[in-house]
């Protein structure tokens, strides 16, 4: 009777770790490459079929709005409207983010430009050569933003514009992805955009490092949040060195040149979007003009100087 009981308590004991093994949360990791980028997506879940569900509804997210986005694609929206001039209905996806844009080139005092793809051309064409630097001449291209006119019914005016997004696109699909996994109540994530990275809720709170912009290894700060958009710009990741000097890729619509106000700066807030935005901005004035500028914003900064200091907008 004794080993009959042990027995049954043996089986007990197995099917309850069994159980508890089947339910135990598991971490599903997935990379892909869209606009540009290399993007990882991890979701901790109890629910492996959820979860995988979830990582295939982001990639096909980050798909649909690489193929609108991608001005080097011949088949993409914006690809098809650029350079070209008359009216053309978009689809609410790309009207939406090209509202948006617009009304923060006001918000920014013309810094945020995305029509400033010719002049983002011609800065490609050396930094992919890695050979001499243009003339001022070279960057005389017209970049008013007024070349892009949105009207209604989903349909925009374009006048010889040369629309880039890649200032923006991936803080944007990053925010949707955000409230696509609240609307699931998944709780547990991590996304990884190239430099837009957003998280979840986990006990007692993820750990975001800052790169060094000098020696991507090493981290300058953490940030230690849960439920919160993490974006930084810098020249460290897309630049060229001509006799000595580095060139990036973020150009200063006044001057149609790189920046040098800082090594990388970086935003915290629960809207990837206008993280994504505030980070270009930024990163286009010097420190102090950023200080006052950022008053108007519920986020957090982290400036890494020129000079090796990490300058906080906050205390934790």
């Amino acid at each position: 009777m004794k080993k009959i009981l042990i027995y049954v308590f043996s089986l007990i004991l197995l099917s309850a770790l069994i159980i508890l093994n089947i339910f135990k949360e598991q971490t599903y990791l997935k990379n892909m490459f869209y606009m540009d980028t290399y993007i990882s997506v991890e979701v901790t879940s109890r629910n492996k079929s959820k979860a995988l569900k979830a990582i295939d509804e982001i990639e096909n997210i980050f798909k649909k709005y690489d193929s609108i986005t991608n001005r080097y694609d011949t088949n993409s929206e914006i690809y098809k409207i650029n350079n070209k001039v008359g009216t053309f209905e978009i689809s609410h996806e790309l009207y939406d983010i090209l509202k948006y844009s617009i009304d923060f080139y006001s918000k920014s005092n013309g810094l945020f430009n995305i029509n400033m793809g010719s002049v983002i051309d011609v800065w490609k064409k050396y930094r992919d050569s890695s050979i001499g630097i243009p003339a001022k001449e070279e960057l005389n291209k017209d970049t008013n933003i007024n070349n892009i006119k949105l009207l209604s019914n989903n349909k925009v005016y374009v006048n010889n514009a040369n629309i880039d997004l890649g200032a923006i696109v991936k803080g944007y699909v990053t925010n949707l992805c955000k409230e696509y996994l609240s609307d699931k109540k998944i709780n547990k994530y991590i996304i990884n955009a190239g430099g837009n990275v957003v998280v979840g809720k986990k006990n007692p709170y993820y750990k975001i490092g800052i790169e060094d912009a000098d020696n991507t290894s090493n981290i300058i700060d953490v940030v230690n949040k849960n439920n919160v958009c993490v974006v930084t710009s810098g020249g460290y990741r897309r630049f060229y060195t001509y006799n000595g000097k580095k060139y990036h890729h973020i150009i200063d619509p006044n001057t149609n040149f790189p920046t040098e106000y800082m090594k990388s700066v970086t935003i915290i807030s629960s809207d990837c979007t206008l993280a994504d935005a505030l980070s270009t901005t930024l990163f286009l004035m010097d420190i102090e003009s950023g200080k006052e500028f950022i008053k108007k914003y519920d986020v957090d900064v982290i400036w890494y100087s020129n000079d090796n200091e990490v300058i906080r907008s906050f205390n934790e």
